[in-house]
């Protein structure tokens, strides 16, 4: 084998999920809401991404498009491939999927409040993903569970308890814990501290860095949150109506952003080092997804557009070795661009 041929081969062997070119829409009301499109990614082994952009930006969407748990219909999967491991998810069938889910990927929702059966112990609920993937006794399994409630940090004893005994921090644990007991390869967190207040938001993200490492998980981190971000995430991808912006490292995000939406998230936030007597918005609103703009999404809110951004659909620049960019006004120009980043108003 060549030389060409055995690094392309060990190039695709570290990538744990890609995506390539997803479009997810969904059909209502005789109209096509464009929810996720040319959607590009990929998720090495042992590596945290961040998904960053607004509400209704196709973060949650994308997700539930890599589990294939969509609502179908209304949503539908147009187009692209979604591969784990070298294999489309979307070729497999349903039962293949539900052999999928849990046990080579696992998600944790939005609300830990809504995510447990109200009328089952925690222990059982554990017991439910334990042997619905592994081939083991009952009274192994709740050895299992109890096990993994010891691991997130809660009692044994504590098992037979329903979720209204539990405060919002212990039913994250708890829900953590279910979507670890069969040692995922890859789990999503679709904003996963969103309810809850901020000393236990630290409590439970350290929880998870703890266990992202004593499992080698790959993790998706779903979040508008930049502090969560840059607290776990190797690599991020800003999101906005449906498309990747900017992708890149932790460090090339915050340190050398250079899309005009990036930008203008960073900006948003405030700063304890500058005094500021309001808050730096982005004016407008996200485009309507059954009728997005012209050319680049983002121009009816960028403070740079020309006729330019509104004819020509933007390319995905590299900019630098890993950090891509979409943005018309890349090209041509790659090394720099025309924005400094976190200095871009200096």
């Amino acid at each position: 084998m060549s030389d060409d041929k055995l690094t392309q081969q060990t190039y695709q062997e570290k990538k744990l999920l890609q995506i390539k070119d997803l479009t997810i829409e969904y059909h209502t009301g005789g109209q096509v809401v464009h929810a996720v499109s040319n959607f590009t990614l990929s998720v090495e082994h042992g590596e945290t991404l961040g998904f960053v952009g607004e509400t209704g930006a196709g973060k949650t969407t994308t997700a539930l498009g890599i589990l294939r748990i969509l609502p179908e219909p209304p949503s539908k999967i147009t187009g692209g491939e979604i591969l784990f491991e070298g294999v489309n998810l979307l070729n497999k069938t349903p039962d293949e999927m539900r052999k999928v889910r849990g046990k080579e990927i696992a998600m944790i929702f939005q609300d830990p409040m809504t995510s447990l059966d109200p009328v089952i112990t925690v222990s059982k609920q554990i017991q439910e993903m334990i042997l619905l993937h592994e081939n083991i006794s009952s009274r192994e399994a709740v050895e299992k569970a109890e096990a993994m409630l010891e691991v997130v940090g809660i009692k044994k004893e504590r098992a037979n308890d329903y979720p209204h005994q539990f405060s919002g921090g212990m039913k994250q644990r708890v829900v953590i814990a279910i979507a670890l007991a069969c040692n995922p390869k890859l789990l999503i967190a679709d904003e996963p501290t969103t309810a809850l207040d901020v000393t236990i938001q630290a409590q439970v993200l350290e929880l998870m860095k703890e266990l992202k490492n004593k499992y080698n998980m790959s993790m998706i981190m779903i979040t508008h949150d930049l502090g969560i971000v840059a607290e776990i995430c190797d690599k991020v991808a800003i999101m906005y109506a449906g498309n990747i912006v900017e992708y890149g490292t932790a460090e090339q995000i915050y340190e050398a952003h250079r899309h005009p939406y990036t930008q203008a998230l960073f900006n948003s936030i405030p700063s304890i080092d500058t005094e500021m007597k309001t808050l730096s918005v982005i004016p407008g609103l996200p485009p309507d997804p059954t009728d997005l703009p012209p050319g680049c999404l983002f121009h009816p809110r960028c403070k740079y557009f020309d006729k330019e951004c509104v004819t020509a659909a933007p390319e995905n620049i590299e900019v630098k070795p890993g950090h891509f960019v979409r943005c018309v006004k890349m090209a041509g120009n790659k090394a720099e661009g025309i924005f400094k980043g976190k200095h871009s108003d200096e």
